[in-house]
C-alpha cells in the first residue's frame, strides 16, 4: 500500500465530489498552491488604503472626501459575507471549481469596472465595481479553498488552511507597492491603476481555481491514522453536521463569538494604526506608513503560525492565547512611548488578528466535520462583518477629538480579555448519528 502523502487509501470517511470532478487523484500540493494563488489575488482588496489616499489627493481628478473614499471598501467588506454564505452552500453541493471560478471572475471584473471612474460624479462606479461586484466575488472565492483543503489534508488541516488564508493576508502586502508605482505614474487618474491590476488578478485567480476539485470518494492519507482522524474531526461514531444541525448547537454561536471578538480586537488597532503610531509613539507620517506596511506581514504570518500551533496545542487553548494576547497588548499600547515597544505590541496584535482567521476554519471542521464546511464556516464569517464594523466604530468614538487612545484601547482590550474565557466553555459537540 502506498504511503505517499495525498495518495488515496481505504476510506474512513467518504468525501463526495460531483461526477465532473471525479477521476484520478491529483497531487494535493498542487491544489494547495492553487488555493494560495486565489487568496493572493483576492487578498489585494486590503490594499484599498493606498487608493483611498490617492483619490483624496489634490492632484486627483476625483478629489474625494474622506468619507466618500471609504465607501467602496466598506461596501466590499459588507458584501464578503453575502458571498461566503452563498458560495459555501453552492460549493458543498456542486464542488469547489465552479464557485471559485465565478468568484475570481466577478472579483476581477469589479476591479476592471472600477478603472473607468474618472471624477467625483462617478463614485458610483467604484461603489458598484470595487464594492458590490468585487466584494461579492471575493466572498465566493474566499470560502472555497478553506473548505476544500481540509478535505485534502485531514492530517494537517490547521496548518494548511492557515497557509491558504495566509495568502489572503499577504495579498495586500504584495499589491501595495505595485499600486503605489502605478499611482505615481498617473496621479491625476488613480482609478486607471485598476486596469492592469484587475487583469493580473484575473489571470492569477483563474489559474489557481482551475486546480480545484474535491477528493474522490473514500479519500484519505496514510499519515492520518485513526487517532489523528479523531483529533481532526473524522469521528467514526457519527456523521458530519449539516448547516441546519450546526446552527442548532451552542458551539456554532460560541465559535462565531470568538471570531467576532478576535476581529473586533485586532481591527480596532488596524483601523487607526498609522495615527496611533504618530500620536502615541512619535513616528513621522512616512515612518508610520512604512510601519503599517511591515505590520501587514505579521497579519499574514499569524494566519500560518497560529493555525499550525493550534494543531499541536489544541484549538481552544490557541484561541485563549489569541484573545488574551490581543487584550493585554491593546491595554499596554497607549503607554508605549518608545518606538520599539510600540512595534512589538502592534506586531503581536496583528499576528493574533491573522491567527483568528487562520485557526477558525480547521476548528469549525473539527467541530462539525468537513463535508458541509463551506456552508457552515461561510455563515460563521458573519463574525468578520460584525467585528469589522464594530471595532473601528467603537475605537474612533472612544478616541474622539481629544485623542483618548488610553480609553479606547483599554475598553477594547478588556473586552478581548473577557472574551478569552469563552474557549474554556466551548467543547466539541457530539456528532449526529441518524
Amino acid at each position: 500500500m502506498s504511503s505517499t502523502p495525498g495518495a488515496a487509501q481505504p476510506a474512513r470517511q467518504s468525501v463526495h465530489a460531483p461526477e465532473s470532478e471525479r477521476g484520478g487523484t491529483p497531487n494535493r500540493w498542487v491544489i494547495l498552491v492553487g488555493g494560495i494563488l486565489v487568496q493572493l489575488a483576492i487578498g489585494a482588496v486590503y490594499a484599498w488604503s493606498v487608493f483611498s489616499r490617492a483619490f483624496q489627493a489634490p492632484e486627483s481628478a476625483m478629489h474625494l472626501g474622506k468619507v466618500q473614499a471609504a465607501i467602496p471598501f466598506e461596501v466590499a467588506i459588507g458584501m464578503i459575507f453575502v458571498g461566503t454564505f452563498i458560495g459555501g452552500r453552492i460549493q458543498d453541493r456542486r464542488g469547489p471549481r465552479v464557485v471559485a471560478l465565478v468568484g475570481v471572475v466577478l472579483y476581477s471584473l469589479g476591479i476592471l469596472l472600477s478603472s473607468f471612474a474618472r471624477d467625483a460624479d462617478q463614485l458610483w462606479i467604484l461603489i458598484l465595481g470595487y464594492g458590490v461586484l468585487s466584494g461579492f466575488g471575493l466572498g465566493l472565492a474566499y470560502i472555497v479553498p478553506i473548505a476544500m483543503l481540509q478535505k485534502w489534508f485531514p492530517d494537517k488541516a490547521g496548518l494548511i488552511t492557515g497557509l491558504a488564508v495566509g495568502g489572503f493576508g499577504f495579498g495586500a502586502v504584495i499589491t501595495a507597492p505595485v499600486a503605489q508605482g502605478l499611482l505615481r505614474a498617473n496621479p491625476a487618474e488613480p482609478a486607471a491603476a485598476f486596469l492592469p491590476l484587475g487583469l493580473a488578478y484575473l489571470v492569477l485567480g483563474v489559474l489557481g481555481a482551475l486546480t480545484f476539485r474535491n477528493p474522490p470518494s473514500g479519500y484519505t492519507v496514510a499519515s492520518a491514522p485513526a487517532t489523528k482522524a479523531a483529533a481532526t474531526g473524522d469521528d467514526p461514531a457519527g456523521r458530519d453536521f449539516t448547516q441546519a444541525e450546526a446552527l442548532r448547537t451552542p458551539q456554532w454561536y460560541l465559535l462565531t463569538a470568538i471570531l467576532a471578538l478576535s476581529v473586533t480586537a485586532g481591527i480596532s488597532l488596524i483601523s487607526v494604526a498609522s495615527a496611533t503610531a504618530i500620536e502615541v509613539a512619535g513616528f513621522t507620517a512616512a515612518g508610520a506608513a512604512a510601519l503599517v506596511g511591515v505590520l501587514g506581514l505579521f497579519n499574514g504570518a499569524g494566519r500560518i503560525l497560529w493555525a499550525a500551533a493550534s494543531d499541536r496545542m489544541g484549538k481552544m487553548p490557541a484561541f485563549v492565547g489569541i484573545l488574551a494576547i490581543q487584550g493585554l497588548c491593546l491595554i499596554l499600547i497607549p503607554h508605549a512611548g518608545a518606538a520599539w515597544m510600540f512595534v512589538v505590541l502592534a506586531a503581536l496584535i496583528y499576528t493574533c488578528y491573522g491567527g483568528g482567521f487562520g485557526t477558525m476554519p480547521s476548528t469549525a471542521g473539527q467541530f462539525f466535520g468537513v463535508k458541509n464546511a463551506g456552508g457552515i464556516y461561510g455563515l460563521m464569517l458573519i463574525a468578520w462583518s460584525i467585528g469589522g464594523v464594530a471595532g473601528p466604530l467603537i475605537t474612533t468614538a472612544l478616541i474622539g477629538d481629544d485623542k483618548n487612545y488610553t480609553l479606547a484601547f483599554t475598553v477594547i482590550g478588556a473586552i478581548s480579555l473577557v472574551g478569552a474565557a469563552i474557549p474554556f466553555i466551548t467543547r466539541k459537540p457530539a456528532r449526529p448519528t441518524a
